[in-house]
């Protein structure tokens, strides 16, 4: 699994690469906050399989490293001991919210489940920060909950699709394990100028190792697709294929 992609020892090859070309590394909080001329924010979607994320979230702290972790309040992903434990490592913790697709578009019924499960994620830890799931089968956009409502009435004072000015930050996301695919993204994309094409994590360091990359960065990825063991890397690469095919069809 060594040459693998999308392996654990790939993202912290990864990481290392990032701290040796001189990044800072800070949580979407800390970027709003105060942010650093040379940055990546490390931003980590925790779609299902947040073992995978305690993994990542632990690398990070041995490398002296904070990230932001959206946990989605479903089963797959809301499980409170691993929030807790990510969060003690001092890590953000935020809210992965898909209320609009749950409330099946009613924004009264999705604004109440917002406040609801964001009630019950504080109760485990901080949350400033918020980041919609895309819900890619869904007719419903999450967002647009935000044209009736406003979630800084809620303590949250940011929202990457909303208050990250992408045309200064360069966004890489891992959807449909690749980089930046936009073929395999239904909703996760930006207005940006920037354009790479990213071949796989291996180009991505070449790229960072070159200094060939702006100042500025956004790193998203979905730690459920980062597997070391075989099985469960052979596993998520079959499905996320199956998957991609899905949404190359409804993006066309």
């Amino acid at each position: 699994m060594r040459n693998k992609d999308f392996t654990v020892k790939a993202y912290e090859a990864l990481l290392l690469a990032l701290q040796k070309a001189g990044y800072q590394v800070q949580t979407f909080a800390q970027f709003l906050e105060m942010p650093q001329e040379r940055v990546v924010i490390l931003r980590h979607d925790v779609d299902k399989m947040p073992l995978n994320s305690l993994a990542f979230a632990a690398l990070e702290k041995k490398l002296g490293m904070l990230a932001s972790y959206y946990f989605r309040m479903v089963p797959v992903s809301y499980k409170p001991s691993i929030i807790k434990a990510v969060a003690g490592m001092g890590h953000e913790i935020g809210y992965h919210y898909e209320d609009m697709d749950f409330a099946k578009g009613d924004k009264d019924r999705a604004m109440a489940s917002f406040t609801l499960n964001l009630m019950l994620l504080r109760e485990l830890a901080p949350i400033s920060t918020i980041c919609m799931h895309g819900s890619p089968l869904s007719r419903y956009d999450n967002r647009d909950l935000w044209q009736d409502y406003s979630y800084r009435e809620h303590g949250i004072i940011g929202e990457p699709y909303f208050d990250i000015d992408y045309t200064q930050v360069l966004y890489l996301t891992d959807t449909g394990r690749s980089w930046n695919n936009r073929d395999a993204s239904i909703r996760d994309k930006v207005d940006t100028p920037f354009n790479y094409e990213i071949k796989s994590t291996f180009h991505l360091i070449e790229l960072i190792q070159g200094n060939e990359l702006p100042d500025k960065i956004m790193i998203n990825t979905h730690p459920q697709r980062w597997n070391d063991g075989w099985q469960a890397w052979m596993k998520e690469l079959v499905a996320q294929k199956l998957k991609n095919v899905v949404k190359r069809a409804l993006t066309r």
